[in-house]
């Protein structure tokens, strides 16, 4: 069914701004809607209007048919609440014709995957408003034949790009060469909720407070290397033997396979699962029992899962992989895997196990997250307010 768009987003169209002010419009998945990138245009959207831009959100209300998932997710995984639905163009041109009749000075999208190039583009074409992308992704982590096409299309669509990583950075700059850019970096998370004491926490887990334990947080994923991880924790309980690994977030794949693995592996009773979605509440006390939270992907550009354990002052440990060395500038950052594989990620857990009997441990950058989130509003807000104004 074709969905109208919200009220306070026509009367904001419909208004009109002085000339003070650039008005923008922000196309992306919000809460409710779950994952990473509903996570960070939040945030973003929060820091923008503290910049002073006029921001109205146009968010989807659903961007996968549910029969496609078969199951993976959550049952109770939620509706957004906006008026698009990715895989119903009619809700596409349903926006487009209001941005014609009511014009911003600006759209803002989040784009994460060459399947969103084409909504990009009818909007762009069909309403005229310069368009500009906040790049999590140039293409999707489960690559497709198409997405060189969808490059050219994008490239075709944007007036500008807002990147969040070198990794991406270097990729649009060679994709777009004509576009331009302005390379970001990720903020921290500031913590939503605060860190319960690391006994209660553990307690709550069936963990001992002697444990040392690993976290693997968020969206399971066969790039992000779970598999990869349960075979570390597999070499590393001889030298260990009071390592335990939680893992928590929805499954894509189903767990059973992972659960498998583990108890081939030798490792079930060291494995905690907590399939499905993770409160605030319960993220603050997984981060709060973590001794560090392990990114183990086989691929990546950037990680808002590496900010949000920054920003609970939890070290990590991450592979190689694109821009995730990166969120590990210190010492008391974590640790980098030498590659992409299992022992690789064991010897740089126990590295970082050493670092900690040397007193070489994270601290809390709450200030450090507001901070960054304030800087990236106002570069963002400037570079925006050029586009609206026809510079580059």
């Amino acid at each position: 069914m074709l969905m109208r768009l919200p009220a306070s987003l026509s009367s904001f169209l419909s208004r009109g701004l002085g000339n003070s002010s650039v008005s923008i419009v922000f196309l992306s998945p919000f809460p409710p809607l779950r994952g990473g990138i509903a996570r960070f245009s939040a945030h973003l959207l929060e820091a923008l209007r503290r910049d002073g831009c006029r921001v109205e959100v146009v968010g989807f209300r659903a961007l996968w048919p549910r029969f496609l998932l078969h199951g993976r997710l959550s049952a109770a995984s939620p509706l957004g609440e906006g008026p698009l639905v990715l895989y119903n163009p009619l809700t596409w041109f349903a926006v487009a014709g209001e941005l014609k009749k009511n014009p911003p000075d600006i759209l803002l999208a989040a784009y994460w995957g060459g399947f969103l190039a084409p909504l990009l583009f009818v909007l762009r074409r069909l309403s005229g408003v310069r368009t500009v992308a906040l790049l999590h992704n140039m293409s999707s982590h489960e690559s497709f034949f198409f997405e060189p096409v969808m490059r050219r299309l994008l490239a075709r669509t944007l007036e500008g790009a807002i990147t969040l990583s070198d990794t991406v950075s270097r990729e649009a700059a060679a994709a777009m060469p004509s576009v331009p850019l302005l390379p970001l970096t990720h903020p921290l998370y500031p913590p939503e909720v605060a860190l319960p004491p690391r006994e209660s926490a553990r307690h709550e887990l069936g963990l001992c407070l002697e444990d040392r334990v690993l976290l693997f947080f968020g969206f399971v994923r066969h790039y992000k290397g779970l598999d990869l991880l349960l075979q570390a924790l597999g070499e590393l309980q001889s030298s260990f033997p009071s390592v335990r690994l939680v893992v928590a977030g929805e499954f894509y794949e189903h767990p059973d396979g992972y659960r498998l693995l583990a108890e081939g592996l030798g490792i079930s009773d060291r494995v905690i699962f907590l399939p499905g979605f993770v409160s605030a509440g319960q993220t603050a006390s997984l981060f709060a029992a973590a001794d560090c939270c392990v990114l183990p992907y086989r691929s990546a550009t950037q990680s808002g899962v590496a900010q949000l354990a920054k920003g609970y002052g939890v070290p990590l440990v991450v592979t190689p992989a694109g821009s995730l060395p990166d969120a590990v500038s210190s010492r008391h950052d974590g640790v980098v895997a030498a590659e992409c594989t299992a022992p690789a990620i064991a010897e740089a857990v126990t590295e970082l196990f050493m670092r900690e009997q040397e007193g070489v441990v994270s601290v809390s950058q709450q200030g450090v997250a507001d901070e960054g989130w304030r800087e990236f509003g106002s570069q963002a807000g400037a570079f925006l307010r050029r586009l609206a104004g026809g510079e580059e």
